[in-house]
């Protein structure tokens, strides 16, 4: 006997919704949730089983079936969230269209982005109400988030050596992220520090008096988390040959090293080519161009910064100095290592998508 399953509701669409759901689907503008609702609409009104229309479109068979039912009993407003519970709506879909599409496709005349009051002014709503409608929608026209583009033409190749690197290191060898913070400065300042309070943070006058500034090279072990750390007071390459020499000591001699850096030309002149001409064991792998993001060490020493340098009190360069091989001594005592999980062609395509969104970006 057929197995027979929970009956299907037939869904007829009218030109106008056919047009308002293809509509909907390919702004770009429209939610991630709407976009894909309308597509299911869209799917099952070709006939498509519940079932064909999940594998299709990467969902659960029990979706389609919900937003197959909503719209047949409510249309298109069924593809809507449901509504809290309170008074009646005020503020139509229309106006709250209208208000997400101004807000992602035109500028004020007088501004380069919209505010909660230029843009209740310009469709005629409250404040709050535009407020609500961008918390909604996740918009901000306030913030803006800065980004570039490697122009290095071995990016991918770089991309995929190091996250290779990352995701399966070679056996019988240790990854090391390697980098130096330049120019940390000790920064004393020109009154005592008030410390903190019930009901008060902690005081500090904004102006401050500079005690000098000093260089920290470092390599992070990927798989461990312990760091290899040597300071100097100046970043040339003959500092860090010494931190080469200083690795060398520090790893076991049956290990292969293989080393991730960037660009910089410290690490390229020939007195550094001909130490590890000498020392066959280490391998650089460097990244690409202005992708600082991939190299490990450089969240560390975003940590580094955040807990210990940007809120301490420095009176002279060797005080500094101290303060972070102390932190370094007390890191890797717990080392925590930090987790890579995309893999190079999730990378790759989430620059294709930036790519796209780029006018004339030529990609």
């Amino acid at each position: 006997m057929a197995r027979t399953g929970r009956p299907k509701a037939e869904l007829v669409l009218t030109d106008d919704e056919r047009e308002t759901l293809n509509r909907w689907a390919r702004r770009r503008t429209s939610s991630q949730a709407l976009a894909l609702r309308c597509r299911i609409v869209l799917e099952c009104a070709t006939g498509a089983s519940n079932r064909d229309v999940a594998a299709l479109l990467g969902v659960e068979e029990h979706t389609v079936s919900r937003w197959r039912a909503r719209f047949v009993r409510d249309r298109l407003e069924g593809l809507t969230d449901e509504p809290r519970p309170g008074g009646p709506r005020k503020i139509t879909d229309a106006q709250v269209e209208e208000v997400v599409v101004k807000t992602l496709e035109t500028t004020p005349k007088d501004a380069t982005h919209w505010s909660t009051r230029s843009m209740a002014k310009e469709v005629g709503l409250s404040q709050s109400a535009i407020t609500r409608i961008w918390r909604t929608f996740g918009l901000k026209p306030h913030l803006v988030d800065t980004f570039k583009l490697s122009k290095d033409p071995q990016y991918i190749e770089k991309v995929r050596d190091v996250v290779g690197l990352y995701l399966a290191p070679p056996e019988h060898a240790l990854v090391l992220c390697v980098d130096e913070k330049t120019q940390i400065q000790a920064l004393d300042r020109s009154a005592p520090v008030l410390p903190m309070m019930p009901g008060m943070p902690e005081r500090r006058t904004h102006d401050y008096v500079r005690g000098g500034v000093t260089t920290l090279f470092a390599a992070l072990n990927t798989a461990t988390g312990e760091v290899i750390g040597q300071i100097h007071r100046r970043h040339r390459a003959v500092e860090f040959k010494k931190f080469l020499v200083r690795i060398d000591k520090e790893v076991p001699a049956g290990l292969d090293v293989h080393l991730i850096c960037d660009n910089a030309s410290t690490h390229k002149t020939p007195a550094i080519q001909r130490w590890l001409t000498a020392h066959p064991r280490f391998h650089v792998h460097f990244t690409p161009t202005s992708s600082s993001w991939l190299n490990q060490v450089e969240r560390w020493f975003a940590l580094l910064t955040d807990k210990q340098i940007r809120r301490g009190v420095h009176r002279n360069v060797q005080s500094l100095e101290k303060d972070i091989r102390n932190w370094i001594k007390t890191w890797n005592e717990d080392p925590k290592p930090f987790v890579w999980t995309k893999t190079a062609d999730e990378i790759l395509e989430r620059l294709a998508g930036y790519l796209k969104r780029i006018p004339d970006s030529g990609h």
